[in-house]
């Protein structure tokens, strides 16, 4: 892809973003790199990168070795020069995160609330508050990111989430008032898809998956290196699937989702019916009995698994991802799903489609949020993804006090 030069505006903007978001992925580099690969002539990469040296957003690094001439220097950027916020909202908890520019956590917030109560949401704005305040001393905040389970317009920030009890809730909206501060709000799955993207095991894969398993069935789905939200955000929604014809009735009114065979509370429901775990017991129960080496416990992982691979199966035939990352509190099981997933798996995959791997990341909340606080990192170095996002996030970062008084619904 190459880029317009000698242009001032929207053009300088976006070769601006783009010298950002290579130096960012691929730096140290030199400006001779920066110009071949992205097609800019070097005068601009110059007078760019200067702007961004100047500004402290961008600094000289080491040289290149030298095979004749001058030794090339090597641009990288100032990882501490600003801070984006990070936020995994769940129906019982939200977990925060500040992170910088490399996305490596500097502090980390958590707070036990119930957003479907009645002034729920009231509460989750104070919550942020506090921790806005504690994060914004000293160093420019760019915006604040949120992954929220369910449907996610992200270019209107509103959400549908039956998990927490919000339907077309102009949260994105609420939120920026609320607070003064630019606001990004998607899936919660795709924001942890947008985390490997940017920063993780996604970042040189162009098609590969993130799907994660615990309370409900995600999916994030990164195609030719963005993330895939379909109409109005929908994508994705692969735990209402339909798997068994008039099986168990799942949360959403439907029989038969994936959601409601594979997902922690159908287990337990299946394992509370057959007695392999006591009725107020929950998922911990059922783990600890399978890792004893219960024979009921593990048939129920296994059946599980067999159907998750199956479902699996059937979504690589569609998409041919190159990678499927696996994650949620659920992988704290996964030595009872691996077996029978990857069975069932390589059983239903189309055979030329084989060629992908299968990677399990340890469950780990603050990641999620970190996935969030990368809407952020995104937004700033790209402007078409949101240019009204983009601009104020940049203003943010050129002047601290701009954040809190330039921001628009």
């Amino acid at each position: 892809m190459s880029y317009r030069t000698g242009a001032t505006g929207l053009t300088r903007d976006l070769n601006r973003a783009a010298i950002l978001r290579l130096i960012g992925l691929s730096g140290p580099i030199a400006r001779t790199s920066i110009a071949g690969r992205l097609g800019l002539s070097p005068a601009t990469v110059t007078s760019i990168t200067r702007e961004l040296i100047d500004s402290g957003i961008v600094r000289t690094a080491d040289r290149a070795p030298s095979r004749g001439g001058r030794p090339a220097l090597l641009l990288e950027i100032v990882s501490r020069s600003a801070h984006a916020f990070g936020v995994k909202v769940a129906p019982d908890h939200l977990v925060g995160v500040v992170v910088d520019l490399d996305g490596d956590v500097i502090e980390q917030y958590e707070e036990r609330l119930d957003l479907s109560a009645a002034h729920g949401f009231d509460a989750a704005v104070g919550v942020l508050r506090s921790w806005l305040d504690a994060a914004a001393e000293g160093t420019p905040l760019l915006g604040v990111g949120l992954g929220v389970p369910g449907v996610v317009d992200s270019a209107t920030g509103t959400v549908t989430s039956p998990l927490i009890g919000w339907r077309d809730f102009a949260l994105r909206e609420q939120l920026q008032q609320a607070l003064g501060i630019p606001v990004l709000v998607d899936n919660d799955v795709n924001t942890l898809a947008t985390s490997e993207r940017l920063y993780g095991r996604g970042r040189d894969v162009e098609d590969f998956i993130a799907l994660t398993l615990g309370r409900g069935v995600g999916l994030g789905i990164v195609a030719n290196g963005d993330i895939y939200h379909g109409y109005g955000g929908g994508a994705g929604e692969f735990g209402h699937v339909t798997v068994v014809v008039d099986g168990p009735v799942c949360s959403c009114g439907k029989r038969g989702c994936l959601e409601a065979v594979v997902a922690d509370p159908a287990l337990v429901a299946t394992a509370r019916a057959d007695g392999t775990i006591g009725k107020r017991q929950g998922i911990a129960a059922l783990r600890r009995n399978a890792d004893a080496g219960d024979a009921d416990a593990r048939a129920i992982y296994a059946e599980a698994a067999t159907v998750l691979g199956r479902a699996v199966a059937n979504l690589v035939n569609v998409l041919s991802p190159q990678l499927i990352l696996v994650s949620g509190e659920g992988t704290q099981a996964w030595g009872h799903y691996e077996e029978a997933f990857a069975k069932a798996l390589q059983a239903h995959v189309f055979p030329p489609l084989r060629g992908f791997t299968v990677e399990v990341d340890p469950w780990d909340d603050a990641k999620w949020a970190v996935g969030a606080a990368s809407l952020v990192l995104r937004t700033t170095f790209t402007p078409l993804v949101d240019g009204t996002q983009h601009e104020l996030a940049m203003r943010a970062w050129a002047r601290p006090d701009a954040q809190a008084t330039e921001v628009v619904a």
